[in-house]
Parts: C-alpha cells; structure tokens; sequence
C-alpha cells in the first residue's frame, strides 16, 4: 500500500539511466506524479506522464526551479556538489531523500565518492533512505558486451573470482519501496543479487542466453587492463579499479577489491526478497531480459 502523497511530484535524478527509468515507470504505475531532472530533457524520452526538466547536479544554481514543490528526490549526486544540492532541495521544501549509492561504501573500499554524498545527505536534517547496490549485472554489459557482441569472446583477468551480480529492477524496486512507504525511512540496505557466480559461471549463463558459444579469453591484469583501455566507455574509465591497479578512492598502487571466493555477511549484504519479500532476480533472468543488447 502507498502512503506516498499524489500531490505532490517525486524529483528523480539519473534519470536517463537504468535505475532511474525503472523508478519513473515504477511511480507512474502507482499513480505518482514524476519529475525527471535531465540536462538534455527534450532527449529524456520519459514515459507519457513523468514531466522532464533542465538541471544539472554538476550546477546547483540551475536546481531551484526544478525541485521547487518536489516531497521527494531520488539523488545520485557528486560528491563535489552534494552539499549545494541538498541545500537547494531543503530550501525548495523536499521532506524526504533517497540516496542511490554502492555496496563499496559497506565494505569501507569507498570513503570519498558515494560515503561523501550518504554524509552529506543524513547531516541535512531532512529524512532520508539509503541503498548500495551491489556489482550491477549490467557492468557484465558494459565490460564484456563489445567484444561478446563482435566475437563472441570474453576478455577476463579473474574467471574464478565470485560475484551476487544484482538485477537493476531489483534495486529500482528497493528505491521504491523506500519512497511509497515512509516506514522504511532511516534505512541503509546493501543489495546483492541471489546468484553466488564466478566469472566464468556469469560468462556460461550469458551464452546460454543468446543461445551462441563465448570464448572465455584467460588473460593477465595486465593485458586486461590494456585491452579494456583500447575500447573504451565505461570499461576504460573504471580498468585501473577494476584489474587491480589502484584502489575504489582511486589511490595508484593500493588494490582494494578483493579477487578471491569469499561470500558476503548475509547480515550486511542482503537480496530482494529479505528486504521487501519480492522475490529476487537471477542473473539468469538478466541475462535472457538483455539478450538483444549482447547480440
């Protein structure tokens, strides 16, 4: 059931993105009036009924008018600004933030990126929700789709390392349970998916889901980390992190991320259906929901 008021719009950054799409249609289907805050809002291609509106996080001055009689806001902030947007937000009269931030703040590998924008947000005064979600199954997409999608091969350093790579619909639909129930406000939920996978797993489940054979290609960091250089986008701008050549906080020469098999603390990492009782999302359903995208 929905205490959310109808009246009033809920504010919803990032919202050309995978979660923040998933959050507009989830409000819409509730009967919510939707916000969305685009740099670009004639390119936003919101559902019918969410209205799209200029702003930029990087620039608070340009946030006034479009928080002004928002309840709620969705923030996926910098940390550089942060301060300035909660400002604007308490100012135009928001109640109530919910912070998408990562499972690495749980972990104590992020202390100066999402930690930054978590502080920012419970010193506010305002109340507030806080998810971190875990691996995104999509940064599967990211990093091995190009060369799946160009020859069916994917390039990786740690085939053996595990992974609870998480459903983006299942974080959209914490982010909505934490804005339609005001119960669950003051709440920090890590979300993980309910697959324990390694690479190498992860990979198989993919193929199985096109329904082509993928070359697993068993390379060093180090030729990971050029290869994944070489083609650029998110794989490029996140190698250095993620083969091991410096830390979440971006400090050179102090790996964090762990590449060995260990679970999670089933306390502190927890899956869908221990945080709102809908059943998770495997990542075999993932894999088959964005099949088109690896062929």
């Amino acid at each position: 059931m929905s205490h959310l008021k109808k009246t009033s719009p809920v504010m919803v950054t990032g919202v050309t993105g995978a979660i923040g799409r998933l959050v507009v249609a989830g409000l819409l289907d509730a009967g919510h009036p939707v916000r969305g805050l685009s740099r670009h809002p004639h390119r936003a291609a919101l559902p019918e009924g969410a209205d799209a509106v200029f702003g930029n996080l990087d620039d608070p001055s340009t946030l006034r008018h479009a928080f002004e009689g928002a309840a709620q806001l969705v923030l996926i902030a910098v940390p550089e600004t942060v301060e300035a947007v909660v400002s604007r937000a308490k100012e135009a009269g928001v109640e109530h933030v919910v912070v998408v931030s990562s499972a690495a703040v749980t972990a104590g590998y992020d202390t100066t990126y999402n930690a930054v924008v978590e502080q920012a947000v419970m010193g506010s005064g305002l109340e507030w929700s806080i998810v971190r979600p875990g691996e995104f199954a999509t940064n599967s997409l990211l990093i091995w789709g190009p060369a799946i999608k160009t020859e069916r091969r994917a390039v990786e350093p740690f085939p053996d390392q595990i992974g609870h790579p998480v459903h983006e619909a299942d974080v959209a639909d914490v982010v909505l349970a934490d804005l339609l129930d005001p119960r669950r406000r003051g709440r920090i939920d890590t979300i993980i998916g309910p697959d324990s996978l390694t690479k190498r797993e992860q990979i198989a489940v993919i193929a199985e889901a096109i329904g082509e054979r993928i070359a697993l290609d068993e390379v060093s960091a180090e030729q990971a980390h050029g290869f994944y250089r070489a083609q650029g986008g998110f794989a490029a701008a996140n190698a250095d992190f993620l083969f091991g050549f410096e830390s979440y906080d971006g400090v050179e020469g102090v790996p964090d991320e762990p590449h060995d098999t260990s679970a999670p603390d089933e306390d502190a990492y927890r899956t869908l259906d221990r945080l709102t009782g809908a059943p998770a999302r495997t990542f075999r359903q993932w894999a088959h929901d964005h099949a088109p995208d690896f062929r």
